[in-house]
């Protein structure tokens, strides 16, 4: 499991690694972009991983394209990272194209409360 931890600016995505061009609609927000599996064994890294970027900006962007399988633990903290955005008056956006990591947002009903998009370009055009 890798995390990647970074900043992007509004409209031009950034798929986790830093940019520093700000501007674009959204402004800068915060990237974390997981790899691999997401489960109880690494569910503290991906804690660590989104405070870090949300220490820094209001606004999460996380990027699970490269995420194959998540458990109930990891989407604990996705719902812990949603709510820590949206009381600070962030965004909270989740990148995903993975139809079994799809189908656990659609099952808990999370595809209705976060917003998710196909791409880290959708992501920043949606904050």
């Amino acid at each position: 499991m890798t995390f990647t931890v970074g900043t992007a600016g509004g409209g031009h995505g950034g798929g986790g690694e830093r940019e520093g061009d700000g501007g674009g609609r959204g402004g800068e927000h915060g990237v974390v972009r997981a790899e691999g599996e997401l489960d109880v064994g690494n569910a503290p890294e991906l804690r660590v991983a989104v405070n870090a970027a949300l220490d820094a900006h209001p606004t999460l962007v996380v990027d699970l394209t490269a995420v194959t399988f998540m458990d109930s633990v990891s989407l604990g903290v996705l719902i812990g990272a949603y709510n820590r955005a949206r009381e600070a008056g962030g965004a909270f956006v989740v990148v995903c194209t993975d139809e079994r990591v799809g189908r656990i947002f659609r099952i808990t009903g999370l595809d209705q409360v976060f917003t998710i998009v196909a791409s880290p370009e959708a992501a920043a055009e949606a904050l």
